[in-house]
């Protein structure tokens, strides 16, 4: 029971840890994005259609996940963390 309390911690204590990184990093890409140029007779752009829910969302998010580690936002013992994180549930 022990050991499962200290891994929990953990992944917490990464969650937290990553969500605040990003959370730093979008707040610095939006400080220096510049403001978006839109055309006079530019069309709309087209509608997405709301993700169906379940498998594919978790798919996503694994997705998203995996260009982060990529990108090197997370480190492979975070995207680990978080990738079983998302697959528990």
């Amino acid at each position: 029971m022990a050991r499962t309390a200290v891994v929990a911690g953990t992944a917490t204590a990464v969650s937290n840890r990553v969500s605040r990184r990003q959370a730093g990093r979008w707040a610095a890409q939006e400080e220096y994005a510049p403001p978006p140029q839109q055309q006079a007779y530019a069309a709309p752009p087209p509608q997405a259609a709301p993700a169906p829910a379940g498998g594919s969302d978790v798919i996503a998010q694994l997705e998203r996940l995996g260009q982060l580690r990529d990108n090197g936002v997370l480190t492979d013992a975070e995207f680990a963390a978080q990738k079983a994180r998302l697959l528990a549930g």
